[in-house]
């Protein structure tokens, strides 16, 4: 990191959700159920901030938060120095091309009926409508070559390739528009050890070679030792330790972080 500039900041971010019963059910009115309660974190350009927790502390929401794909309850959120949260239309759109997801489960989030040269083209026809059908598709093959699918992937649908592979197209198509950030929820849970470890290579080849800034969600905490310079551990929907990421592995502050630790047999050597 050769600057310490400020690409996302968030202050006190809360959503809270009712508890069961759908909109017209009794329980409209019921106790709600806080998912992220106060969270604040500022995230360096170049950078990758991981959160860690366990399963429903939060992570999920408070990521698509980050990106607006959830609008928080209350609280304030700086994107390159502009306040995220104020933007409509097409200003919103420009910042939003430069923010991008990948998410868990890489067959739920691409479209099955769509072929993946026009589902990794697709942000290029709606954000870059200027740029020619050829350019479209040059981009979009180069894309794909560069995460290691052939330009045979361009005509295929997404049920034929294997969830490693699924996984690549869903990067693909999140750098396509060569976003500064990207948040990545979980990208290898649902995926076998090895291929897991090949999608996180991929993603550290990319971000060195884009110059990304990543948050990096994760309950798994040897997945978060590779990656992360910079670690939140989410508990409750509250953040309970930040700290760079050798500190937080190595000499954590708080008992929930060692409670953490203790399971997890070992952590690889960074």
């Amino acid at each position: 990191m050769h600057t310490s500039e400020i690409l996302l900041e968030a202050r006190d971010l809360r959503k809270s959700y009712r508890r069961g019963g759908g909109v017209f059910s009794k329980e409209a009115e019921g106790p709600r159920f806080t998912a992220v309660d106060g969270v604040c974190l500022a995230v360096e350009r170049g950078e990758t901030f991981a959160v860690v927790g366990e399963s429903g502390c939060g992570k999920t929401t408070l990521a698509r938060m980050l990106v607006r794909l959830i609008e928080p309850d209350s609280g304030e959120l700086g994107f390159r120095g502009k306040d995220l949260l104020a933007l409509r239309g097409a200003e919103l759109r420009a910042e939003r091309r430069q923010m991008q997801m990948v998410f868990q489960d890489p067959f739920a989030s691409l479209d099955p009926r769509m072929r993946v040269a026009e589902m990794v083209g697709e942000p290029l026809a709606i954000h870059h409508p200027e740029l020619g059908k050829t350019e479209k598709q040059e981009r979009t093959r180069a894309m794909l070559e560069r995460v290691g699918l052939g330009a045979d992937a361009l005509k295929r649908y997404p049920h034929e390739f294997s969830g490693g592979q699924r996984q690549r197209i869903g990067i693909a198509r999140a750098l396509i528009l060569r976003p500064k950030l990207v948040v990545a929820d979980e990208p290898v849970s649902a995926l076998d050890v090895s291929v897991g470890a090949q999608v996180l290579l991929l993603l550290q080849e990319l971000q060195s070679e884009f110059g990304l800034t990543y948050i990096f969600i994760s309950h798994s905490l040897p997945v978060v030792a590779q990656m992360a310079t910079r670690i939140a551990v989410m508990r409750a929907g509250k953040f309970v330790e930040v700290g760079p990421a050798e500190q937080v592995l190595h000499l954590p502050a708080h008992a929930y972080t060692r409670e953490l630790l203790a399971a997890v047999p070992s952590l690889p050597s960074r």
